[in-house]
């Protein structure tokens, strides 16, 4: 069994390394890295845990799986990567991956994870799924909107949502992990608070979405065209967006009585990024944005992914992009008598690999920022 890192041990002047099993190397005591496998490794979720993944201090990567690109060079696939990896992709062979991986990352469209979860766990792998495959507790949930046949409940059972700020704890023993994708992630962020401490009336939760062109993966697909989403911005799956049950799910276990949200998600004409503006009605009409700001910065006060701004501050989607860190703003409307939250992160970072990587980092033992970026390039 492997034992968890920690930051904190020296080996010489000047050099920090980190406690737990370790190997000599060069004369040094070197720690012995995490193998971790990506399945998907093509896409723009594979790329960007390839691209964290080969900066974290802990792991190494062992197996690239991507099935359409199998035996092509990854350098190949992502020039700008080449002078950093020199792997090749291969076919998905459950047998390989779990011989070679500790960690495996699935990083595949919806409906592939739960095909090869169940073995990889069969053989000892701690998996993180990127899809949306286990992140239900109902899997007639999952197939009233995804579909599918699913004969693996008691697998699905196990799974902890992997969204670190409400789940730390049980993401520190989880074998399976569903990572929440970037509308459930920011969205969820802005409402927790409102709904844990009961600060707003639920029936009247609404959430306007924006998304970035890069959500909707490396497909081809009309709408992602240039000349189809430049110079415009366009609201798609209005009231049936297959998110809106996954957020409902949460809120409503935060809320502790169901909840239904108003959700409406909208394309806007750049590659990466997403803010999200949600609206409620406050309980108790004599709280002012002061009082919600202290309300948010103590709910978030140990989460280093998540970052409380001041008064009057709302967030721009260019500050979290590149980085795993949400920015949070707020503002009271005393004349309605409702919350205003804003919630930006990069979509394909604290909304997708970047998590993954924060919830394996927590599973690790390690401290769950651990190689991942927390500023962003401005401008």
């Amino acid at each position: 069994m492997r034992i968890p890192l920690s930051i904190g041990a020296i080996a010489g002047p000047g050099i920090t390394l980190m406690a737990g099993r370790s190997v000599a190397r060069g004369g040094l005591t070197m720690p012995e890295k995490l193998q971790v496998g990506i399945v998907g490794a093509s896409g723009y979720g594979g790329v960007q845990l390839v691209r964290l993944l080969l900066d974290h201090p802990g792991v190494e990567i062992a197996f690239l799986g991507a099935h359409q690109n199998a035996g092509t060079p990854f350098g190949e696939l992502y020039p700008q990567l080449a002078h950093r990896i020199d792997q090749v992709c291969e076919a998905i062979d459950i047998e390989q991956i779990a011989g070679r991986c500790e960690v495996v990352f699935l990083a595949t469209p919806n409906g592939v994870a739960y095909t090869l979860a169940p073995p990889l766990l069969e053989r000892g792998c701690r998996v993180f799924d990127l899809s949306a495959d286990y992140r239900f507790v109902n899997l007639a949930t999952y197939q009233t909107w995804y579909g599918g046949e699913r004969q693996d409940t008691a697998v699905a059972r196990e799974a902890v949502y992997g969204l670190p700020e409400l789940y730390r704890e049980r993401l520190r023993t989880a074998r399976l992990v569903g990572c929440p994708g970037c509308y459930p992630t920011a969205s969820l962020l802005a409402a927790a608070p409102l709904l844990k401490q009961g600060l707003i009336d639920p029936r009247s939760l609404i959430i306007d979405a924006k998304s970035g062109v890069s959500g909707a993966g490396r497909t081809l697909k009309t709408s992602s065209l240039f000349a189809e989403a430049d110079s415009s911005v366009a609201a798609y799956n209005v009231a049936r967006h297959r998110h809106i049950p996954e957020i409902e799910q949460i809120c409503s276990e935060l809320a502790g009585t169901e909840v239904q949200v108003q959700f409406t998600p909208h394309l806007i004409p750049m590659a990466r990024g997403m803010l999200v503006t949600l609206y409620a009605q406050l309980r108790d009409p004599g709280l002012v944005s002061e009082d919600m700001l202290t309300i948010y910065a103590a709910f978030y006060r140990q989460s280093p992914a998540v970052q409380i701004l001041a008064s009057g501050v709302y967030p721009q989607t260019k500050w979290a992009s590149g980085t795993n860190t949400c920015f949070i703003g707020l503002e009271v409307d005393p004349r309605t008598e409702r919350v205003v939250v804003l919630s930006a992160v990069d979509n394909l970072v604290k909304g997708q690999s970047g998590q993954a990587i924060q919830a394996m980092n927590l599973n690790q033992g390690w401290e769950e920022m651990l190689g991942l970026p927390a500023v962003g390039f401005y401008p």
